[in-house]
């Protein structure tokens, strides 16, 4: 079989390019069966070979997953060594014993070394579980200082959870000047002090001294706690402080490896899954030492193999969530195509002649309206008194002048209905399908060999 248009030139029958992707072979047959056993049927076959390139699902699939897997395990490595675990400084006042947790799963090694220049002091103990606290050590501190003008004078101490502290101050200027006086816990409780010197609210005690007296102040919570005194006055005033320290320290007689910051570089490596705990500490004051404080930084070395294995197991994920939305996309676009086709298939009556309705196309006619327009034909067959000959199927006749069979076909609707004459007529004169009343593009001739 070939087809033609209306522009008299023979070539293959050419169809627009589909949305589908495989390969597909429509098989069209048109056949009648009168009531007279001897009428004869004529079924022709339209083969259309269609093939369109494009990127598979899966492709698409890895390299969404290949790209989703370098962006989360570079984040998730900056947050986890920048962030959680990443390198700290850290102050020791004296007497510090601090506690250093980490989870071994994301660590593997921790290195402790002096910033400033190494000098005798600071240890590091480490140990299978977290040690008791219960080590009471009490020592005093005795500091005459002058306080400048709206500045202030402050020392620094890590307690723990139970300890006590017991201030005694005595103004010694003349005038009896009156100073303030307050416990920290922590660096930004005591900027925000400075910032704000008369407001109690961001200090664990705020005091207003003058003369002598006593201040005490127990600790509820392992921190680094600053005891400063501030002068708000218009002249400087001294002031004689005594600091007497009861604090709870670790016990570091039970630990595996311990190791002194003089040599600078403290190094722990740590086991997966192993319980491990380490315990910074400073010794108590010297007497006449003005600097008994040390400057220290933790860092601690990331274990790879759990982010590789995190990334991987996240790209799994990923991969199956894509895979399962490719899938319902896939569904969803089937029962369009089907609602597509049925709405095409169902009888269209509307005269409204839209474009846009046209863009898709359809080669299954409508046999219920054909045998609708059928009976018609035979009613008006009949009222012209033209008479069918011996054999002769009422189905092949062209609709509009009842004398030429139907060889052609419009486009984009598919329906055959005329020859090909009175398809072009009526292409030419109202443009619209009769059965579907869809706008006529084109008009194929059949030619059967």
């Amino acid at each position: 079989m070939e087809v033609a248009d209306n522009d008299d030139q023979h070539a293959p029958l050419l169809l627009p390019p589909p949305t589908s992707v495989s390969t597909s072979q429509v098989d069209e047959e048109h056949s009648h069966q009168s009531s007279s056993p001897s009428s004869s049927a004529l079924s022709y076959r339209v083969n259309i070979s269609i093939s369109n390139v494009a990127p598979t699902e899966i492709t698409d699939d890895v390299w969404s997953c290949l790209v989703v897997l370098l962006t989360f395990w570079f984040f998730a490595s900056m947050i986890m060594i920048l962030g959680f675990y990443g390198s700290v400084n850290l102050l020791l006042g004296p007497n510090s014993s601090r506690l250093v947790k980490t989870n071994t799963l994301f660590v593997q090694s921790i290195k402790v070394q002096q910033l400033d220049k190494p000098k005798p002091g600071p240890m590091l103990y480490e140990f299978h579980k977290s040690p008791p606290l219960d080590v009471e050590i009490t020592w005093t501190e005795t500091h005459n200082s002058i306080v400048p003008i709206d500045f202030q004078k402050e020392w620094v101490y890590f307690l723990n959870e139970g300890s006590m502290v017991d201030i005694f101050y005595t103004i010694k200027s003349p005038s009896s000047s009156p100073l303030s006086l307050v416990i920290a816990q922590g660096r930004k409780s005591l900027a925000e002090w400075i910032d704000d010197p008369s407001s109690p609210n961001s200090t664990l005690s705020w005091n207003i001294i003058c003369g002598t007296g006593k201040i005490q102040q127990n600790i509820f919570k392992s921190s680094n706690y600053y005891i400063a005194v501030g002068n708000l006055n218009s002249k400087d005033v001294e002031v004689e402080l005594k600091f007497v320290m009861k604090a709870f320290i670790y016990n570091t007689s039970q630990a595996y490896y311990k190791c002194s910051l003089s040599h600078n570089l403290c190094s722990s490596k740590l086991y997966l899954f192993g319980p491990s705990v380490a315990v910074l500490t400073s010794p108590g004051p010297k007497e006449g030492s003005l600097d008994d404080d040390w400057h220290v930084k933790v860092s601690y070395g990331p274990r790879w193999i759990t982010y590789l294995i995190g990334s991987g197991v996240m790209t799994i994920l990923i991969f199956l969530i894509l895979r399962f939305l490719n899938i319902c996309q896939a569904s969803n676009r089937g029962g369009n195509q089907a609602r597509e086709i049925r709405s095409e298939r169902a009888p269209l009556l509307s005269q409204k002649d839209d474009d846009i309705s046209s863009h898709g196309s359809s080669y299954d006619s409508i046999s219920q309206d054909e045998q609708d327009l059928d009976e018609l034909l035979a009613v008006n067959s009949s009222l012209e008194g033209k008479t069918l000959a011996q054999g002769e199927n009422l189905y092949r006749l062209c609709a509009s002048c009842f004398d030429a069979r139907r060889d052609c076909f419009f486009l984009p609707c598919g329906h055959c209905v005329t020859c090909f004459n009175c398809g072009t007529r009526i292409a030419e004169e109202t443009g619209t399908c009769p059965i579907c009343r869809r706008t006529i593009k084109k008009v194929r001739k059949i030619f059967t060999v």
